[in-house]
């Protein structure tokens, strides 16, 4: 598998930082570096252009698509390596004249815990008082701003969610489903509850994780798909539902953390950095590889890490 796209400067650097240590004493001609990490090889050229080639490539480069869009809000298609978020042309909306339904999802970036996808339903009668609030986007709010605010918002507005754990997760993987494909079949799991419940919306808004012929692509096999979206990138700060749905699906994830850590008697590290792959080595040092199985998302790199280091 070979997967091409162009990175924007600061992520240039970020990339540049992150590789600094696996880089291979020979550089092909107009690279900055190549690197090799796992079974993956990655060559940054000079252009700005990134080449990832090997069987996990889509797992590598979904980490620095996942950074474009956080950063510099750009919409990368993986199949195709070319842009679709047309930045330029794209001006931020304001959905919260409407009643609408909006999904987003929790989880995709962290080695432990599961994958929770939420979509909420917010009239237009609900604004103020979520506005009283200050909903926003979850991953601009503490963990303990969170934990305050998505009770409140639980009591007050209809939603649906999902937990994917981790054994279902890694099942998933293993029939070689990507994560993009797994986001898709549970967004549209969220939204066909929610659009059953919730008849008088106007619009349905979800975060553009994927250009929106992909996310319908990935749905070919669903038995029944919710079609009338409108995809646009950062959303949780244009429509409140989506933004509730990020709290409510961050209130939900950190309470299944809180579960596996009482399960393991220690307290399970967020993310996917060194301090993760250090918890997880001693963990499996004194409980045996299969606790990751049960409780972390095995195609992550980190795993590699940690049979490296059990080796």
């Amino acid at each position: 598998m070979t997967i091409v796209f162009k990175v924007s400067d600061n992520v240039k650097d970020k990339m540049i930082k992150y590789y600094e240590k696996l880089k291979r004493d020979k550089t092909p001609p107009y690279a900055i570096f190549q690197a090799i990490e796992a079974d993956t090889i990655i060559t940054l050229y000079e252009s700005g252009k990134a080449m990832f080639q090997g069987i996990s490539a889509d797992i590598d480069a979904n980490i620095w698509i996942d950074l474009e869009k956080k950063l510099n809000n750009r919409i990368i298609d993986i199949k195709t390596g070319k842009d679709k978020s047309n930045n330029n042309k794209t001006n931020k909306q304001n959905f919260n004249n409407y009643n609408t339904i909006g999904s987003d999802e929790v989880g995709t970036g962290d080695y432990f815990g599961p994958i929770v996808v939420s979509a909420t339903f917010v009239s237009s009668e609900n604004v103020d008082f979520l506005n009283e609030l200050k909903v926003m986007d979850s991953k601009k709010l503490t963990d303990e701003k969170i934990k305050k605010i998505a009770p409140l918002i639980i009591n007050k507005i209809p939603y649906c969610t999902y937990i994917l754990n981790n054994e279902t997760y890694n099942k998933f993987y293993n029939k070689n489903l990507n994560m993009n494909k797994i986001k898709a079949i549970l967004h549209n799991k969220v939204l066909l509850n929610m659009v059953d419940k919730c008849k008088n919306y106007d619009k349905i808004v979800v975060d553009q994780f994927t250009p929106p012929k992909s996310y319908y692509n990935y749905l070919n096999d669903a038995p029944k798909k919710v079609t009338n979206i409108t995809f646009t990138p950062k959303a949780e700060d244009q429509c409140l539902s989506v933004a509730c749905a990020s709290i409510i699906s961050r209130y939900v994830f950190l309470q299944e953390i809180e579960k596996i850590s009482n399960d393991i008697g220690e307290i399970v590290p967020k993310g996917a950095g060194l301090n993760v792959d250090k918890f997880a080595s001693d963990l499996v040092k004194t409980k045996g590889f299969s606790i990751l199985e049960k409780y972390a998302k095995l195609n992550f790199k980190n795993t590699e890490k940690i049979k490296d280091d059990l080796r």
